[in-house]
């Protein structure tokens, strides 16, 4: 029986997505920045601060359209109000995470189902509310992922809990380059046989925080190490959500030697022994 992984469209063995937080207006200069380099991100917007800013601290409502969503990237959910849902009562969580999310779907005419945790997120809590009591009501609000903070690691490892997505680090950790570095250099293809899994880096902060601290050059030099490389794939957080979900959705036969695929994604597997197979949506193939 033969280990069978994940790999990204065309065959890719790693992937590479960025995630910003608040909607500031710093965020318009991160995008050049990603776009200069063939990044793509997810944008995390709390929706009050938008619609009413009165301090020129957030984006517009078109900047983010046209800088932001007609540009490739994606815009998520980040609360309306910005509240830690481990910390408030989980009726104004749901209130904040649902609000957040009708306003960004009222603003932008798009179905919105990611979310990056607000604050502290979910790595404190009060007021008798637990891990589980936010994932439940996310998971019933039709969030399908949301990226929480504090766990930097140089592991690379796709999520196994969608609503607990811990990235790989904050743009600000002082080994971020050196484990840019690692990852550019991984051949996924060589590693012993139950280590040749997909990989991900996972970039977040705050635009606010290159302004500053004076370090625009700092994203510039993260992305310039990442990329132009011909094995890794740089998506939004959905994108790649929805890819690896579709990805888990291929049917087998007993014996392993068909595979099914339901979705209406074009899905490339690994067979284990250097054969990469490409399964069209609705295409069973032998392997």
């Amino acid at each position: 029986m033969k280990y069978r992984f994940l790999r990204f469209p065309g065959g890719k063995t790693k992937a590479v997505t960025f995630s910003y937080d608040d909607g500031c207006r710093e965020d318009l200069k991160t995008v050049q920045v990603l776009d200069k380099y063939g990044m793509k991100g997810t944008f995390n917007i709390n929706t009050a601060g938008v619609l009413t800013d009165t301090t020129g601290f957030h984006m517009s409502e078109d900047e983010i359209r046209e800088n932001i969503l007609e540009k490739g990237h994606e815009v998520a959910v980040h609360g309306q109000w910005h509240k830690a849902p481990g910390l408030i009562r989980a009726i104004d969580g749901i209130q904040d995470i649902l609000n957040g999310r009708m306003d960004l779907e009222r603003m932008f005419d798009c179905i919105i189902r990611g979310m990056a945790y607000p604050d502290s997120g979910i790595l404190c809590f009060l007021n008798q509310t637990t891990y589980e009591d936010v994932r439940r009501y996310a998971k019933d609000l039709d969030i399908v992922y949301a990226r929480t903070l504090g766990y930097d690691n140089d592991q690379f490892e796709l999520p196994t809990d969608w609503l607990n997505w811990k990235p790989t680090a904050h743009h600000d950790n002082p080994n971020i380059l050196e484990w840019a570095k690692t990852f550019v250099q991984m051949d996924i293809n060589k590693e012993y046989f139950s280590s040749r899994r997909p990989k991900l880096f996972y970039v977040w902060g705050h635009s606010f925080e290159f302004e500053r601290n004076n370090n625009w050059e700092r994203l510039e030099a993260i992305c310039e190490t990442l990329a132009d490389k011909d094995d890794i794939w740089y998506a939004t957080n959905m994108e790649i959500y929805e890819y690896v979900t579709a990805f888990e959705s291929l049917v087998y036969s007993a014996d392993g030697k068909k595979v099914y695929n339901p979705t209406l994604k074009e899905l490339w597997l690994d067979n284990n022994d250097g054969t990469l197979y490409c399964i069209k949506p609705g295409e069973t193939l032998e392997i």
